[in-house]
């Protein structure tokens, strides 16, 4: 096979949050305790989302949260999947003082994430350090021991820095990823030599680009390596997207090194799975409504497609979307995109090519 000729096709997400509500109905549980001055029990989250939808089941198996999900992954087969993970894994009883919102969930759930074949966990985001370092070091130990690779947070900001590598066909995928102070990331939590962290950017400067796109080209590369950068950015409301966050990307990008930015932090249409069903205030955003991403890359790096995988939140489970609710987050993604063109497959998913 010709490596001018392959495609791979790579699953990303934005924030998959398994702690609180969702871990309350999952087969193991932490202590639902927490500390926010709105909810004072994760039992609580479940009471408001089965208060809007209806039961939600109790020591549901791991697939469950997956729902309507995994048949399409599993038609799709992407060959690296990969999620932002806003959850400590952990059942460490001390939280980060003073944060207000703290998430977790049982290490034994982290059969959850191998239900559907996750390959990649980033860490680097404002929830990992919840529970403290130790929370983050049992984080790592649990994923790890699951198999599943982990990148942006680690032991010291070496290891917070370092990719994660996956082989495909004819090449590779090397996922970096990293934080930026506007997504709530305490600056205290950021990676040193001598400290277990996140790998943390605190301005978003050309001159900080060129030294992560020059940190990057340090890594030995080979022919047919994909580039993702995945970075946890800006704040959780609203489609608009910083100068400074699309500069910061296009120099990544214009540098050679680097052929996606993967960008999250925003719930909207960007958390996949979390446990807001029943909180009000932000029905404009449509936030049940999530989408799966699915960019096909040539082995030069090149967007060669994407498809978009539509998904609801309900009673705790992804749920494929009406026609109606497809159309809406097509139109979004039409507003929102720039260089894309899109139309609709016969399985009802949403295909976007360059123009």
């Amino acid at each position: 096979m010709s490596v001018i000729n392959t495609i791979v096709m790579i699953m990303l997400t934005g924030d998959v949050m398994l702690g609180r509500g969702v871990d309350q109905i999952l087969q193991h549980s932490v202590d639902p305790v927490i500390y926010e001055s709105y909810m004072r029990s994760a039992k609580g989250y479940v009471e408001l989302a089965e208060g809007k939808n209806g039961p939600i089941p109790r020591k549901a198996p791991p697939e469950y949260v997956w729902g309507d999900a995994l048949d399409v992954l599993r038609r799709l087969k992407a060959r690296v999947r990969i999620i932002n993970l806003e959850t400590a894994v952990t059942t460490s009883d001390h939280p980060w003082p003073e944060k207000g919102i703290n998430y977790r969930m049982h290490p034994a759930n982290v059969n959850v994430l191998n239900a559907a074949s996750i390959d990649c966990t980033v860490l680097s985001n404002n929830h990992v350090i919840d529970w403290e370092r130790d929370g983050l070091r049992e984080t790592l130990e649990t994923l790890h021991k699951a198999r599943i690779k982990t990148a942006g947070a680690g032991a010291n900001v070496a290891e917070a820095s370092a990719p994660a590598i996956f082989d495909v066909p004819d090449g590779r995928v090397l996922v970096f990823a990293m934080a930026h102070l506007s997504s709530g990331v305490p600056p205290e939590w950021a990676a040193l030599p001598a400290r277990s962290g996140v790998h943390l950017l605190t301005d978003l400067s050309r001159k900080t680009a060129l030294r992560i796109a020059q940190e990057i080209k340090t890594v030995p590369h080979k022919a047919g390596d994909r580039v993702i950068v995945s970075i946890h950015w800006g704040g959780n409301w609203g489609y608009d997207i910083p100068r400074e966050q699309e500069t910061f990307a296009k120099t990544l990008i214009d540098q050679g090194v680097v052929d996606v930015v993967h960008g999250h932090s925003s719930h909207h249409p960007g958390d996949l799975i979390n446990d807001y069903e029943g909180i009000g205030g932000y029905e404009e955003f449509r936030p049940e409504l999530s989408l799966i991403y699915l960019p096909r890359l040539s082995a030069s790096g090149a967007l060669e497609s994407m498809l978009f995988v539509p998904m609801r939140m309900q009673r705790f489970r992804l749920n494929r979307t009406t026609a109606e609710e497809t159309a809406w987050l097509r139109r979004l993604m039409e507003q929102q995109s720039r260089g894309l063109q899109f139309e609709m497959t016969a399985d009802g998913l949403i295909l976007a090519r360059p123009r």
